[in-house]
Parts: structure tokens; sequence; C-alpha cells
């Protein structure tokens, strides 16, 4: 929402803005609580990325978490400028990361390997060329929630084989996260007009980035548990300092 104030970055060029005023708290940060909402996501990211390399996890997972960070810190450029060339930083890796997850999430039972990630990365790769070009609006949020669809059935799997009852809670945080960012998201932008003559902005777009990133978070360490399981590595849900769950794992001694 422009207010007219003049700001470091200059004119507004996105193609979307969310329902809070710019540059009220700072001529350097357009939508500041949509900017600074990023933070816990990046934590997370920074978390979950630690218990991999801690634990010697697969790669995939790895670049999973450093994806969940490179979106976070996209969606912070983004939100800070709301400048073109950000948004794209903030909406690419959108599709990348998904295409990831659809990576994890099928592999498992792709026989010929090497031909899911040839073919996602030219996908990525092809779809960031076009996004570019086009600047895609209504097509993108379209071909994300596609792409995100595409994992479901999956992931139910994944749930309804899994006997952990922390493990089966993960997903259950998963999709509690999921909702509730859903609904913050489609209230901020479906009752934007109604939320400004408030006197008070519950800041839904924010509140989505909050949500998100747990909801990232703990899509990851289900995800982690199933492969655990699958290489038989024992796996189990630990908490970190009584309130964050991870997954703690137990290699056989030959690997």
């Amino acid at each position: 929402m422009d207010n007219g104030i003049s700001s470091f970055w200059g004119p507004v060029t996105s193609t979307v803005e969310c329902c809070e005023k710019n540059y009220v708290y700072s001529s350097y940060i357009a939508e500041f609580f949509n900017t600074v909402s990023n933070i816990p996501g990046i934590l997370l990211a920074l978390i979950g990325l630690i218990v991999v390399l801690r634990q010697r996890f697969e790669k995939r997972f790895t670049i999973l978490h450093l994806s969940n960070l490179a979106l976070a810190l996209g969606s912070v450029l983004y939100h800070a400028t709301l400048q073109q060339v950000q948004q794209q930083s903030d909406e690419t890796p959108m599709v990348w990361e998904l295409l990831l997850y659809i990576y994890i999430l099928y592999s498992p039972d792709w026989h010929y390997r090497s031909t899911m990630p040839t073919f996602l990365f030219l996908y990525g790769a092809a779809f960031a060329v076009v996004h570019q070009l086009v600047h895609l609006r209504i097509s993108f949020r379209l071909h994300y929630g596609l792409l995100f669809l595409l994992g479901i059935p999956r992931m139910y799997k994944y749930y309804i084989y899994t006997n952990d009852l922390r493990a089966k809670r993960l997903a259950k945080l998963y999709l509690l996260t999921l909702i509730l960012g859903c609904l913050c998201w489609l209230g901020d932008r479906l009752f934007c007009k109604e939320v400004s003559r408030w006197y008070f902005n519950p800041q839904g777009h924010a509140l989505w980035h909050v949500l998100m990133g747990f909801n990232s978070y703990f899509g990851n360490m289900f995800l982690m548990f199933c492969r655990a399981q699958q290489l038989g590595w024992n796996p189990r849900i630990a908490r970190l300092m009584r309130f964050l769950p991870y997954v703690k794992i137990e290699k056989p001694k030959t690997q």
C-alpha cells in the first residue's frame, strides 16, 4: 500500500503489494512487518541446516534447508524494496523449493535416478527465465498451487505408513501451520480495504511468513524422519531446549 512517502529504493515497481502501508518506520524498508516476519524462517532454516550437517544427512536435505534460507532472504529483499527484480528473488525460489520437495518425496521409488533431478533442474531453470521475461501473476499462483498439490498424495502416504506418534505430530503441525498460514494470506488479500480502516492491522501477510517458516521446518523434519527410516538409521524425535522438535538418528556403525 503506497502512502506517498519518499524512499531510498525509489518508486514501487513490483506487481504485487500486500496490505501494509509502505515506509512507515524507515525509508529503507518498504513493508516493515512483512520484512522482519521472515526472521523466524531464517533462524529455523539455519537450525535445520545445523541438524543436517552435524548428523550427516543426505545432501538433498542440506540443499532443502538452504533453499528455505534463500527463500526467506529473497522475501526480505522483496518486501524491503518492493522492486520488480527483488520480487523475482522471492517468487522464483518458491517454485525451486517445491521442485526440490517433489524430488525428495518421489525419488526413493524412482528407478531412473538421474532423469528426475535433471528434468527438475531444467524445468526450474526454464521457469526462472520465463518468469523473468513475462512477469507471471495469476498463472504463477496457479502453477505454484499445482506443484504443491503434486506433493500431497505422497506426503499423505508417508504419514499413514509412519507409526511413530511424535513424527505424526510433526506432520499434523505441518498441516496446521499450512492451513492457518493460508487463511492469513487470503485474509490479507481479500479483505485489505476493510482491514485498512481498522485501528489495528493484524498483518496477515506477516503472519503468513511466520507460520510458513514453521511449516517448512516441520515438513522438513518429518521428511527427514521418513527418509532416515528408509535408510535404517533408527530415527527419533528429540527436542531442542525442550521446545523445538528435531530428528536425531543412530546410523549403523558400518556407515
